[in-house]
């Protein structure tokens, strides 16, 4: 027999280990997937119920947001025990199975691991706050107060307010670049590190082929605890919540980005590659500095493989003019790094609200992100066009909304509750009333409606990921320089003898473009596409509608 067919698969998955390169990552919230205990979350084993569709989709892997064990303070982002798993969630066997079944269905499954800070209800920061001299003293951030009492400097939280809190017990302040209920750990304390890599080395034993690593910019500090210089106005260009939090006013020079991260991040590439076949994705949550950021921490083989980028998930629409400019910083200072790029996820409003998108654009901006060179990362409903839910404040559950209500109504709005089928009001997502409510737009647009209409937009969705993983030049070639004339945007892909050329009119109105010299053949019928013309004669693209052709 074959010794390749005697592999069990989760064997012949971890064969490929740059399966990372060009992939498609499926982001599930747990809480908002599929309850199958009758309380209204989600959990596991609801995920495990729904992993056959999310194999349909043709995805090479999905992103689990965390569900360990949490005060759920800030929905499973402030962990108290990262090596078990909330009860709201199941607990460790029903992962076991959850990871057992997707490989079974071909799915590799990555874990948000979420290492800047924990939740205050950690052990270890139970210890920490205890006293002065106990052996977890210094695995957090303190400060003495200012002589006057203030806080040690002007660093600002995320949620609002000072990113200091003061704690009695010490008489000192402790940071929280996010909630209060969120300390920040103290990495530069080796034993801190040495923690969390035995976390990681946990998961991996269990078995999961990587991580999303929340916030990664956010692990060092500045160890003389400088003040942030201002932000100018025009700079101000946050992904989330620019303009009404004051957060926004800063640059980050002194609470993140610190250079010494780097040799963390080469510390933790080691463990993983202690592993076959393992990859991550840092979070870089920055929005003046991100590309570069990117650049630095995946460049060679010694940080992480990839990077999670801001700049195509903006507010303001995303143009041809808009992307070119993106991929030219990207050549500019990550040429050498890997990005992994979104247009939704469970932060920011749904991009089909965002953009204020047509079924035309919808299906447009879909082919165009299996088009671009580096990762792609589709978020839970994405492939259902769904938009984004309106919540009243009564159902308000973020923190960052109820903080800055109604300026900025929060994050709910993206993450409520998948819909499957329509035989209850709840869109086959539970039995009972949901943690958030059912979106009546929604319900229409459930999982089993699109599947009984081949004009949907989920099999959209999956022809446009059946091309880019039928062609290595769409899922890691190289590309030439973007161009953008008007509202269309146009590059080349190349890998190897294959050459594809795309071009995509990112508009309402009819355009004409041409073909770069040589012969060449349509890509595929399925996509919406314009046909390839004779030799020499111009294409004729409608309205969001794209060009793919092969050098022949």
């Amino acid at each position: 027999m074959n010794a390749q067919l005697q592999l069990d698969p989760a064997q012949m998955l971890s064969a490929d280990p740059d399966w990372w390169r060009g992939a498609v990552i499926y982001q599930i919230y747990p809480r908002s997937y599929q309850d199958s205990s009758g309380d209204g979350i989600g959990d596991l084993a609801g995920i495990t119920r729904r992993l056959p569709h999310i194999a349909s989709l043709g995805v090479d892997a999905i992103w689990i947001s965390p569900f360990f064990t949490s005060p759920m303070k800030d929905f499973g982002y402030d962990v108290s025990d990262y090596c078990d798993v909330d009860p709201m969630f199941g607990n460790l066997a029903d992962f076991d199975q959850l990871l057992k079944t997707a490989h079974t269905l071909g799915l590799r499954v990555m874990i948000d691991l979420v290492l800047s800070h924990t939740s205050d209800q950690h052990s270890w920061f139970a210890q920490s706050r205890a006293n002065r001299d106990n052996a977890h003293a210094d695995w957090y951030v303190w400060s003495d107060p200012q002589p006057d009492g203030a806080p040690p400097n002007n660093w600002l939280s995320i949620f609002g307010g000072s990113a200091w809190q003061w704690d009695p017990r010490r008489e000192q302040y402790y940071l929280h670049n996010f909630l209060a209920s969120q300390p920040d750990l103290n990495f530069h304390n080796t034993e801190v590190q040495d923690a969390l890599l035995d976390v990681t080395r946990f998961w991996l034993d269990r078995g999961v082929d990587g991580f999303r690593l929340d916030t990664i910019n956010f692990y060092f500090h500045d160890a003389q605890l400088r003040s942030n210089p201002p932000l100018s106005p025009e700079a101000r260009n946050a992904t989330i919540a620019p303009s009404v939090n004051p957060y926004n006013h800063q640059e980050h020079l002194y609470s993140k980005n610190r250079p010494e991260n780097l040799d963390f991040l080469r510390r933790f590439r080691a463990v993983l590659d202690e592993y076959p076949a393992k990859a991550a994705v840092g979070e870089v949550g920055d929005a003046q500095r991100g590309l570069e950021i990117m650049g630095s921490y995946t460049a060679g083989n010694n940080g992480v493989h990839m990077c999670y980028a801001f700049e195509l998930l903006a507010k303001d629409v995303l143009t041809a003019a808009r992307l070119a400019e993106v991929f030219s910083e990207v050549d500019r200072v990550a040429a050498d790094g890997w990005a992994c790029w979104a247009f939704s996820n469970h932060d920011v409003i749904r991009h089909t609200t965002r953009w204020s998108l047509s079924p035309a654009a919808q299906r447009l901006f879909t082919t165009l992100m299996m088009c671009l060179r580096g990762t792609a990362c589709i978020y839970q409903g994405e492939e259902l066009g769904l938009p984004e839910a309106d919540i009243a404040f009564e159902d308000l559950q973020d923190p960052y909304g109820l903080e800055f209500w109604p300026e900025f109504k929060g994050r709910d709005g993206c993450r409520t509750p998948m819909v499957w089928e329509a035989s209850n009001g709840e869109g086959g997502f539970s039995d009972s009333k949901p943690w958030l409510p059912i979106n009546s737009a929604h319900l229409a647009l459930n999982v089993a409606n699109q599947e009984a209409d081949p004009d949907a937009i989920l099999h959209h969705y999956r022809r446009a990921i059946a091309l880019r993983r039928a062609y290595p030049a769409l899922a890691f070639g190289n590309h030439d320089g973007m161009q953008a004339v008007g509202n269309v945007v146009s590059f080349t892909r190349q890998s190897g003898a294959e050459e594809i050329f795309c071009a995509f009119n990112m508009g309402d109105v009819p355009v004409e473009i041409s073909l770069p010299e040589g012969s060449w053949t349509m890509l595929s019928t399925e996509l919406d596409l314009t046909p390839v013309p004779q030799p020499g004669d111009p294409v004729q693209l409608a309205a969001w509608q794209a060009c793919l052709a092969r050098r022949i």
